[in-house]
């Protein structure tokens, strides 16, 4: 990953997110690939961003 030569540890938010939140590399050619194999779903979203960052840290966890 750009920027992160030995992967990015979980809980480390990925440098490479705005201010807003959105990917910086989306759309680029460096972006990737599991980044863009990550598919939302309602039930990884949820309703709001807490649940969604829950279960993104479980997901983090589970796959160090």
């Amino acid at each position: 990953m750009p920027g992160l030569p030995q992967g990015k540890p979980a809980g480390v938010p990925c440098p490479h997110l705005a201010d807003d939140w959105r990917c910086q590399l989306f759309g680029l050619p460096e972006r990737p690939a599991v980044c863009g194999s990550l598919q939302p779903s309602t039930e990884m979203c949820g309703t709001d961003r807490q649940h969604a960052m829950q279960w993104l840290s479980r997901l983090e966890a589970d796959t160090c």
